[in-house]
């Protein structure tokens, strides 16, 4: 523990003298501290990269892929008519459409109620069934039924919300609506599927006990598909029926308006009554799209690169300036594009053929004239980027550039890749940037020694000081009590 009043007794300035001393123990830490400084930038710069590498990596798969080169994109002429949509088997078509009419579903309606008003004649406490069959109308009273036959029970004392929410909760395919007309309700039943096939019928279950059938249940009933064959049940809104279109002179009854697979992967959504074109092409502003994002992808990390290796004289240069392997890997990305593609004779060979082109400042642009060109030639431009002739199995001499480009990205992420070598990108990155972080910890650690060592240091001088300034106030005292002892004795012998 510092003494503060060291230097009473010397009259020495201890603290400005300590403080020098401990001072000239610390200036490694300047060194140490603009050397961390330095680091935690070129940390952060490798950060930068790594993601800007996975970017590229990513960009690169998707031309590496065969399945990116045979997308393929869908258009309607009129999408109020119709709406298409493409799956993975989709494949090139043209279909001339003319919706006739749409698929639809049956719909019944009931007679008009008070809200509060029963369903059952004066109210009460009877209890009903309705059997909700489903299947298909092939008569005005003929029924074919499909499956099992779904029973809801039903009180006298309901309303029409009560009577829709027991036919909704017995999820036996149809579904019940309370509309509110004039203020008066009445309950429509629709079927959830649309369809010739997907009709219903209602009918009142026999009197059974302990159930007693009340008045007014067969208000609720459809037991005939004709709207002027049923006295006493709900009325018909709208028949189940198929959607009717033409595609391309063909005559097609769907049960539904999604037509699925009419053609390999595409899938058509009818919506209205008229005709549309539907175009089913392969999708050339997607492939486009894909490699702008991996010219942009390839230029932002070489941007990165020549920034944080850049000279200025007389200025602020990269922090990773005159670092070797760091130009090393901005060259050898250069040098990948001075390669050739040997998969085939015939075809492009180079990036530049078909518009990538680096610039002098290292940035890859894409030349939208050559491309669209190039775009002619689509399987010649596909293999530019994809697996060559061993498949699947890489091969830096025979595979597109979008596989190298993955590969090697790969590789330069590669945690643990072995021996770091720029010439191959075995792991270089990653592990560069895990040097970078063990060296700023090497540095922290140096900084906490120098430290320690300085306060060590301190503490012993500020203990010798004290000792000093013990001894010096000794002697002062000594040498004021003889000095005052002479002069006593110098009055008595006068």
């Amino acid at each position: 523990m510092a003494i503060s009043s060291t230097g009473i007794g010397s009259g020495l300035d201890v603290n400005s003298i300590v403080t020098q001393l401990v001072a000239i123990e610390k200036q490694p830490l300047k060194t140490l501290q603009t050397a961390a400084s330095k680091l935690q930038s070129q940390v952060s710069i490798y950060g930068t990269i790594k993601s800007q590498i996975a970017t590229m990596q990513d960009a690169a798969t998707k031309l590496a892929k065969d399945s990116s080169w045979t997308v393929q994109a869908a258009t309607s002429s009129d999408t109020a008519i119709a709406t298409v949509s493409t799956g993975a088997t989709a494949i090139s078509a043209e279909l001339a459409l003319n919706v006739i009419t749409l698929a639809q579903s049956q719909s019944v309606f009931s007679k008009t109620l008070a809200p509060t008003a029963t369903v059952g004649v004066g109210g009460g406490t009877a209890t009903g069934k309705l059997s909700i069959a489903l299947g298909t109308w092939t008569g005005a009273t003929s029924f074919t039924t499909v499956g099992t036959p779904v029973d809801v029970t039903i009180n006298a004392s309901d309303n029409y919300t009560k009577v829709a929410a027991a036919i909704n909760a017995a999820n036996a395919g149809v579904r019940a609506t309370v509309l509110t007309i004039g203020g008066m309700d009445q309950l429509s039943i629709q079927s959830t599927t649309a369809g010739s096939s997907s009709g219903f019928k209602i009918t009142p279950v026999p009197k059974t006990l302990p159930d007693v059938n009340f008045d007014g249940l067969d208000s609720l009933s459809y037991t005939a598909e004709d709207i002027t064959a049923g006295t006493s049940g709900m009325q018909r809104a709208q028949r189940g029926s198929n959607a009717s279109v033409n595609i391309n002179g063909v005559l097609i009854d769907a049960p539904t308006n999604t037509l699925t697979n009419i053609t390999p992967g595409v899938t058509v959504n009818l919506l209205k009554t008229g005709p549309a074109q539907v175009s089913v092409v392969q999708d050339k502003p997607g492939i486009q799209t894909n490699i702008q994002a991996f010219a942009d992808a390839y230029t932002a990390l070489s941007k990165t690169l020549s920034d944080a290796t850049k000279y200025v004289p007389g200025g602020t240069s990269g922090v990773l300036q005159g670092d070797t392997t760091t130009v090393g890997l901005q060259k050898l990305m250069r040098e990948m594009f001075k390669t050739s593609y040997t998969g085939s004779t015939t075809g492009y060979k180079y990036l530049s053929d078909v518009g990538l082109q680096i610039q002098t400042d290292g940035s890859l642009t894409v030349n939208s004239t050559s491309l669209t060109t190039a775009m002619e030639n689509m399987a010649s431009l596909q293999t530019l980027f994809t697996y060559g002739t061993d498949g699947p199995t890489y091969n830096k001499q025979t595979d597109g550039f979008g596989v190298r480009f993955r590969e090697f990205a790969k590789e330069l992420l590669n945690a643990g890749g072995g021996t770091t070598s720029v010439s191959t990108g075995n792991g270089y990155v990653t592990n560069k940037a895990a040097a970078l972080q063990a060296a700023i910890t090497r540095n922290s650690a140096e900084q906490e020694k120098v430290s320690t060592r300085a306060a060590a240091v301190e503490k012993r001088l500020r203990v010798q000081y004290s000792a000093l300034d013990a001894k010096m106030a000794t002697m002062t005292s000594l040498s004021s009590y003889v000095t005052a002892q002479l002069a006593q004795w110098n009055k008595t012998t006068n």
